[in-house]
């Protein structure tokens, strides 16, 4: 059984995130004690405000409707970042849910479907709410996401929670039937656990990178070890690598056609040895952009294709496209090669080296 946090304690738990908070009103002292038990608390709720601004949403966060009395949550997150804490205590911010969900949390185990409202959510969970108009349109700004992940953290952080999973904190839609939130482009709940459980892994003040860090480009090296590849004419072959370099040394993996996953910018290099050419014959590589459809993953379009043209038997060839790779469909980079004679030949190596930056 977890003690709900003191404010000053909370406080601190965000600050020492690396959360920009503002203190708004007597929030100390606000809260819906009088209707019942606050905590103990077990984990950390997310919600959509179903309004736009900050000033207006912090305010009715505070104070509540006619028909609903506040605090509404704990703290509210605006688009650029910031917590105004409205409230420390009981908050109506959770409502009805189902005591499944909360027995998952409380054992930080994958979170079953809500299907019943059988449990008073409002002790047990502190409650942020976020600036989104909730319509699945208006779109969530970095920066308020990453202080969704910071102020969760934080908490999970100061409680000890997280150890065990990563369901400490979930959405309101995770809990209770019928509810959407939080719902829009930019924002989702496994990416929001997904880094909480990173960050808990750090320090407290620390950040996945720093401006810097970002304009600097990783690198991706794949290659082909004792694994050859048959291309038969006039067909657009995909390569597979079988190993990879990991920055210190060659890791042997099960061979697999992919060399980059999106988001990301990149320049990209090829190089293949090939057997079984004749005299003049054209091979030629490019590199493909593959998205995920109905559980395959099909082209999705090409970068121009390198020709070159063979003089003997045996051909290497090198080539390098620059481009950009979306998250959308789990895209990903693939090498592609095809030729034109009468007889298959043989890819008997190929390298794939690249460059590349966060989009």
């Amino acid at each position: 059984m977890a003690t709900p946090l003191s404010a000053d304690k909370v406080l601190s738990a965000l600050k020492a995130e690396g959360v920009k908070v503002v203190e708004y009103k007597s929030w100390r002292t606000h809260n819906r004690n009088s209707a019942g038990a606050w905590g103990p608390v077990h984990g950390v709720m997310v919600h959509h405000t179903v309004t736009s601004g900050t000033s207006a949403s912090v305010e009715l966060c505070y104070a509540g409707r006619s028909d609903l009395p506040g605090p509404l949550c704990h703290g509210v997150i605006d688009k650029a970042g910031t917590v105004h804490m409205v409230g420390h205590g009981r908050a109506n911010h959770a409502g009805k849910g189902d005591g499944a969900v909360l027995n998952a949390v409380i054992a930080e185990k994958k979170l079953p479907a809500d299907k019943t409202t059988d449990t008073d959510g409002n002790p047990h969970f502190y409650g942020f709410e976020c600036v989104n108009l909730g319509d699945g349109k208006d779109p969530w700004p970095a920066e308020q996401v990453e202080a969704i992940v910071r102020a969760a953290a934080a908490l999970l952080r100061a409680h000890g929670w997280g150890k065990s999973g990563d369901t400490s904190v979930i959405g309101h839609l995770e809990w209770q039937p019928g509810k959407i939130d939080p719902r829009g482009p930019g924002v989702s709940m496994s990416d929001i656990r997904k880094r909480v459980a990173a960050r808990l892994k750090q320090s407290a003040g620390w950040s996945p990178s720093s401006p810097e860090e970002d304009d600097m480009p990783k690198r991706s090296l794949y290659e082909t070890n004792s694994y050859t590849r048959t291309v038969r004419p006039d067909t657009w072959t995909t390569l597979n690598f079988n190993r990879y370099y990991d920055g210190k040394k060659w890791v042997d993996k099960d061979p697999e056609p992919s060399v980059l996953l999106g988001p990301c910018y990149y320049t990209a290099s090829v190089a293949v040895k090939v057997t079984g050419l004749a005299t003049g014959q054209e091979f030629k590589v490019r590199v493909a952009r593959y998205r995920q459809e109905n559980g395959k993953y099909v082209r999705a379009s090409a970068m121009p294709t390198d020709s070159p043209v063979n003089d003997q038997g045996k051909g290497h060839f090198v080539y390098t496209w620059t481009g950009h790779v979306p998250a959308a469909d789990k895209g990903r980079l693939r090498v592609e090669v095809q030729h034109h004679g009468s007889e298959p030949v043989t890819v008997e190596w190929a390298r794939a080296e690249s460059l590349y930056w966060p989009a």
